[in-house]
């Protein structure tokens, strides 16, 4: 589908990014694609979709069968990144307290001190999040829209910046439960490894011959680092025709026939930031359409709900893709002009 950059005025574009910036955070983001590849054979574009949805300040949910890598994405990730790191094991279990933290009562102070809970690091590994019970999973509601825990009615801000990669396994798994609706809708993406390529998992083993190869992995950004990117991508241009678009692919989810559940304006909103990141991680201070086609799977297939509970996933994919056929990009042809 041919698009043809569209724009209102000049003064749309005071404030993108300049080139030494995008500069920048294209080379930023390519080294740290490759720290996370060390670890990771053949997953280039789930690697890149994990990068975007760090620079979009989203969270991401990384599901399929247990052994395919998920747990070792987000690892190698936390290993790249000088940033603060907990990784939590979800079990049927677990409490909120275990999560947000609790406070204790101290005598000598005759007064209650606070003590956080792992969810108090700027890169938070959950780690089979759907074994844990509805309750459990509702403590990162809170945590995952507004950065910050609450606890006996006093709320505490999390680190900056703050990024959840939960892992969780196909619902048929014995012992799961399933997200509910809000906190699926909390996860900016949601993305499937996928069983390896037969030479990739060749080089696989190689990689795994030590003991634990993401702990080799050296620290190539620092969280002021992550931050300048994500202004930078957050001020890439996207046009009022490709917002626009975004909202006519969002309400066609809303009335199609197969849904039961379309998508929400949050993922409208999540989607637009994707597509800046993924603009920006190409060198390009405008976002194109393509950039959306791209990222309407792991942005809104995990928020939509089909009526047919067969294959779910499938039918998703299958709904969505005719949303992108049927939905046509909006080109304004009054006004064709580079961004300068």
């Amino acid at each position: 589908m041919e698009y043809l950059r569209s724009v209102t005025t000049s003064a749309a574009f005071s404030t993108l990014p300049d080139e030494g910036e995008l500069i920048e955070l294209a080379d930023n983001s390519r080294a740290l694609r490759s720290a996370v590849a060390q670890a990771l054979s053949g997953k280039e574009d789930v690697i890149e979709t994990t990068v975007a949805v760090l620079l979009a300040r989203g969270h991401l949910l990384l599901e399929d069968v247990p052994g395919v890598g998920k747990t070792t994405l987000a690892t190698a990730l936390a290993q790249a990144l000088q940033f603060s790191v907990s990784r939590i094991q979800f079990t049927p279990d677990m409490l909120p307290s275990d999560l947000t933290g609790v406070n204790i009562y101290r005598s000598e102070q005759a007064d209650f001190e606070f003590r956080p809970g792992p969810l108090f690091a700027q890169i938070v590994i959950g780690d089979e999040v759907n074994r844990a019970s509805p309750k459990t999973q509702s403590a990162l509601l809170e945590c995952m829209q507004e950065g910050q825990v609450t606890a006996d009615g006093e709320s505490y801000a999390l680190p900056e910046p703050f990024f959840v990669i939960a892992t969780q396994n196909p619902l048929e798994m014995e012992g799961t439960y399933p997200l509910p609706e809000a906190q699926r809708d909390r996860f900016m993406a949601r993305i499937a490894m996928g069983y390896p390529d037969p030479s990739d998992e060749v080089a696989m083993l190689d990689m795994h011959e030590s003991p634990d190869v993401a702990s080799d992995i050296q620290p190539v950004l620092n969280a002021e680092d992550v931050q300048r990117m994500s202004n930078t991508a957050a001020s890439v241009y996207a046009a009022p025709l490709l917002k626009q678009y975004v909202i006519d692919l969002v309400n066609a989810t809303r009335h199609h026939v197969d849904l039961r559940l379309g998508a929400s304006p949050r993922a409208a909103i999540q989607l637009v930031q994707m597509a800046r990141v993924k603009a920006a991680m190409a060198g390009r201070n405008h976002v194109l359409p393509q950039d959306v086609q791209e990222l309407v799977l792991p942005v809104l297939g995990h928020r939509i709900i089909t009526k047919a509970s067969a294959s779910r996933d499938d039918m998703a994919a299958e709904v969505l893709n005719q949303v992108l056929n049927s939905v046509p990009v909006r080109i304004d042809s009054s006004a064709m002009v580079e961004p300068q």
